[in-house]
């Protein structure tokens, strides 16, 4: 008999594309996969564990799914991901609800371990974790999980960085990345299902062919994946400032697949806080590389990610921090308060800053990066922009949502649309007639 499973995946992109994995293989081995956790005999939870609030949300939802087990189908629940290849037999400890525990390593063998486990008259909780080596390859099919005209293009795994606050390298493993072969193989089977837009995800995307056979690098790869008929957008997350090149750049004016829109995480400006993350290059590099960006790709959009409250940010310090989103007005900001985490240097360092002021930094960069982000998202009013249509809106106005070529999906705003007869995974030109400050407002328009 068939068993019917359910698979949620939390935390990262890159998580996103483990758990496609999985469902195709577990699919590909008879299995059942549902999108109701009320009718799954089997319920697979690929979980984050990068700081505490990714842990939390983790345990909860391990809580909340083992009730499915009185109050469903649920026979068996199935922890994956980074939380068990952090804690391994420890974490298996504390949660008896739990059948299985699978490491990283173990996604390429998912569905063998959870026949194993159905097919075993006495099961007993098991723990599988090895040291992180897994990296899918195009032989590894997807159950494609985002809209079908978008899909995370995992481009490598794992992280040689040593960035004194994460625990990355410790959980994924050193960085390895695949071919530009086998990458365009997986890509050119993603376009025949409807894909057009391609994100780039890696821990860190300019490491990419460091460790194979002749060094190909990021730009080799993006070139190649222009060359594929019927990709529409790629666009490039996860940069690492200080490997951030000008071949980058040119690269992604010269293409005009390439969104120009790139992910630089900075996650500071300080020079001494830099150096205390272990954060290669300084300041001076980093306002280098966005000023280089801007000078060679029109139009940029650039967004990044900051840590507020690592250990030894001063007031003055983060006075520098502050100054600084108004000084690169950047178009998108995510901004984390330093999570203490167990076995990383961070966790040690002297200076460590109360949660109530790290809650306040927070707000306060977030309140500057408002003001920043609606004068730029105002200077767009009456510009052209390309835009991938989503679905409906719930705006009377704007009957459809969409993206522009500036925005990524989940982590920056949207595009409403004025417009008719228009359906998801359509390509339409708009102008902009309103913005506020997230989100653009526009009207179809003939090419």
């Amino acid at each position: 008999m068939k068993k019917t499973i359910h698979i949620l995946s939390l935390g990262c992109p890159k998580n996103l594309v483990d758990s496609e994995v999985m469902a195709a293989a577990l699919e590909d081995a008879g299995f059942i996969i549902t999108s109701r956790e009320a009718e799954a005999e089997i319920l697979l939870l690929n979980t984050c564990a990068f700081i505490l609030p990714a842990r939390e949300e983790s345990i909860e939802e391990i809580l909340r799914l083992a009730q499915w087990k009185t109050a469903g189908k649920c026979a068996y629940l199935v922890v994956a991901g980074c939380l068990p290849q952090r804690y391994g037999d420890e974490i298996a400890r504390e949660l008896p609800e739990v059948d299985l525990f699978l490491g990283t390593d173990e996604v390429g063998r998912t569905a063998e371990h959870i026949r194993k486990m159905v097919a075993s008259k006495q099961p007993v909780q098991q723990c599988v974790v090895h040291e992180s080596s897994f990296l899918m390859t195009a032989a590894n099919r997807r159950q494609i999980s985002t809209p079908f005209y978008s899909a995370y293009l995992k481009i490598a795994d794992g992280c040689s960085n040593r960035c004194a606050y994460c625990v990355i390298p410790a959980i994924r493993g050193r960085a390895r990345s695949r071919s530009i072969e086998d990458i365009c193989r997986e890509v050119e089977g993603l376009v025949k299902s409807g894909v057009r837009e391609l994100i780039l995800t890696a821990q860190d995307t300019t490491a990419y062919g460091r460790d194979l056979p002749g060094k190909p690098a990021l730009p080799d790869l993006m070139t190649e994946l222009c060359a594929i008929t019927d990709v529409r957008w790629i666009r490039l997350l996860y940069t690492y400032p200080a490997e951030l090149t000008d071949d980058v750049f040119y690269t992604v004016a010269r293409e005009e697949k390439i969104c120009p829109y790139i992910d630089i995480p900075i996650q500071h400006i300080d020079d001494e806080i830099l150096h205390l993350m272990h954060r290669r290059g300084n300041s001076e590099l980093i306002r280098g590389v966005i000023r280089r960006a801007r000078e060679i790709i029109p139009d940029l959009a650039l967004r990044t990610s900051l840590i507020v409250g690592f250990p030894g940010e001063t007031p003055g310090r983060f006075r520098k921090l502050l100054h600084f989103v108004d000084e690169a007005r950047f178009d998108h900001l995510g901004v984390f308060t330093y999570s203490p985490e167990d076995d990383t240097e961070a966790l040690t360092l002297p200076g460590q800053v109360s949660e109530k002021t790290k809650e306040k930094r927070k707000q306060h960069i977030m309140e500057a990066q408002a003001l920043v982000s609606e004068e730029i998202n105002h200077a767009l009013i009456a510009s052209i922009q390309e835009v991938l249509v989503e679905g409906k809106s719930d705006i009377a106005d704007y009957p459809y949502i969409g993206r522009c070529r500036r925005q990524a999906p989940d982590i920056d705003g949207v595009t409403y649309i004025k417009g008719e007869n228009l359906s998801a995974g359509d390509f339409v030109t708009c102008r902009i007639t309103a913005a506020d400050e997230y989100d653009l407002f526009g009207v179809t328009v003939k090419d």
